[in-house]
């Protein structure tokens, strides 16, 4: 099997997540920023192209709003040197309606992307979905993305329910998952990580579950 050919592509690390309305909850999100930064730097060691994208809702909207400071990237990513960076803004959950990462990737023969930033219940399963039609392998960081409670007329669920969950979901059909750390040593030795899939996982949840 030949090694992957890998993007980093870093979703909405933006000031809304820690500063505006949407506080990442699970993992900490100070935690999770460290993570993020972490890939960043093993991402550059090893040559892998770093995309970094921003969600764009418009500047009457509450919410990633470009005339607000909470629009801006995290402290301690704008602080670094990204003239090496791809940087897209978006409009939708998906990174790919309207920025032209599909047809990107496509022309530097990349196979691969790895999700790394925010929100797990919103633009990192809607990306991870997304990349399943247009044919592209993806990884997810566990520890480098993150989630929030949510309540609605529907029901609610706390940050950790809703990020452990969304993550055995992702590994059970449309990504690979694992830990910031595992994808860097997976980067050293060239390798793919390992991939759950669902009639395993359907088996594994009914005997435990049974």
């Amino acid at each position: 099997m030949s090694a992957p050919r890998r993007a980093l592509i870093v979703i909405d690390p933006q000031q809304e997540y820690f500063t505006g309305l949407l506080p990442i909850q699970y993992p900490p999100r100070d935690e999770s920023i460290r993570r993020i930064a972490d890939a960043v730097d093993a991402a550059e060691r090893a040559g892998i192209p770093v995309v970094m994208v921003q969600h764009d809702a418009g500047d009457a909207a509450p919410v990633f709003n470009p005339t607000k400071q909470e629009f801006r990237l995290h402290a301690s990513l704008e602080e670094r040197d990204a003239s090496a960076w791809k940087k897209l803004v978006k409009e939708y959950s998906s990174i790919f309606p309207g920025t032209g990462l599909h047809e990107w990737l496509s022309g530097n023969d990349i196979d691969t992307i790895t999700l790394a930033g925010y929100m797990t219940n919103n633009c990192v399963i809607a990306s991870a979905a997304d990349a399943e039609t247009r044919g592209i392998t993806v990884e997810v960081l566990s520890d480098a993305t993150g989630a929030i409670d949510i309540a609605n007329d529907a029901g609610s669920a706390d940050a950790r329910t809703v990020h452990t969950t969304l993550m055995a979901l992702l590994h059970s059909n449309w990504a690979a998952v694992a830990p910031t750390a595992a994808w860097v040593a997976a980067l050293e030795s060239g390798t793919a990580l390992s991939k759950g899939n669902l009639p395993e996982s359907a088996a594994a949840g009914a005997a435990t579950h049974s």
